[in-house]
């Protein structure tokens, strides 16, 4: 099957459920953004509709990303759809409560509020999380040990889901943070059970304390969310890759599928490590954009590393379709055996 096939056919078999989820999230993004113009409370120093944005653009990316993985045909497909439906189901309600408490202009994440809304809620993403979790820990074992397109595909979508895994798992440490004290949008105090912000000195308030324009990461400590983030969409940063190695493999025919196979492997290396380099910068305390020299050096190293492996890859395979291939030469041929007259 080529790599043209491999990336349209299963387009007609997309995991419905899957499928719709994305489509919501990709609804509310455009909600979440007309809501921004129109309503101006604002939580933890941004508009009350900027989380349920950021959520709903993850999570029509990462559905639609399985809901196109679980297209091809392989084996298990019973249980991956399965559990491909419960994790869209999963998905749905537990953006459906942060929807909520944004409008009600309050926290989603731990809020330990007693009111009766977020009280049931908080049961929701009790054990909503976790069973996204598992979910997509099930999918990852399933297809892992399968090659279910051609060797760049399949690498980039067995590292990319091993990745993903352990973002997703790494929004746990979230709850090891401590608790602060915040205000809602009418300025109501309001207790955490956690955060995202890792700070040296525990503080009363932390999250929201500085932010960067747009997105919000933290800017006076270490933010959980910045290794979360990268883990969860490496999948489709490894993805894209080997679908753009197919295309340039047309002008460059020395780019074979061994050797996309090996610059994709090179490459999820580097970028596992550049999520473990994020997550030990935000549990040192420190902001992304505020990188001591440790950091900048063991950046530095990585881009180095990795950038040199992929070139050795290149030119070594370039190298190689360079040498002409020079037919053997004829064995000389045997004298003939003339009789004596």
């Amino acid at each position: 099957m080529t790599t043209s096939a491999v990336a349209a056919s299963p387009a007609r078999r997309l995991h419905r459920p899957l499928l719709a989820t994305s489509c919501s999230m990709a609804g509310l993004v455009v909600f979440s953004l007309c809501a921004m113009a129109v309503d101006h409370r604002t939580i933890l120093s941004e508009s009350v509709w900027l989380k349920p944005m950021k959520f709903g653009l993850a999570f029509a990316l990462y559905t639609l990303t399985l809901a196109w993985l679980l297209s091809f045909p392989h084996r298990g497909s019973r249980v991956t759809r399965w559990f491909g439906s419960l994790f869209a189901v999963t998905a749905f309600v537990d953006v459906g409560f942060i929807v909520l408490q944004a409008a009600r202009g309050t926290f989603s994440h731990f809020n330990t509020e007693s009111d009766p809304v977020n009280s049931i809620g908080q049961i929701v993403f009790a054990s909503g999380v976790p069973g996204l979790f598992a979910a997509n820990l099930v999918i990852a074992l399933i297809l892992s040990w399968q090659r279910i397109a051609d060797r760049p595909i399949a690498r980039a979508v067995h590292t990319g889901l091993a990745i993903a895994v352990f973002g997703m798992a790494l929004g746990y440490l979230m709850g090891f943070t401590g608790e602060q004290i915040v205000h809602d949008a009418v300025g109501h105090p309001v207790e955490l059970g956690a955060g995202h912000t890792v700070l040296h000195s525990p503080a009363q308030a932390r999250d929201g304390v500085g932010g960067m324009p747009l997105i919000h990461w933290s800017t006076i400590g270490g933010d959980l969310r910045i290794p979360h983030f990268a883990g969860l969409h490496g999948i489709q940063v490894l993805i894209v890759s080997a679908l753009v190695l197919a295309r340039l493999a047309h002008r460059y025919p020395w780019l074979t599928e061994r050797v996309r196979a090996r610059l994709i492997g090179t490459l999820a290396l580097g970028y596992a490590a550049l999520v473990a380099l994020l997550l030990w910068q935000a549990l040192r305390a420190q902001p992304l954009i505020h990188p001591d020299s440790t950091t900048l050096l063991t950046f530095t190293a990585l881009v180095v590393a990795t950038g040199a492996a992929m070139t050795t890859v290149t030119l070594t395979a370039r190298r190689t379709a360079a040498i002409p291939t020079t037919p053997q030469d004829p064995a000389p041929a045997l004298p003939v055996a003339h009789r004596a007259g």
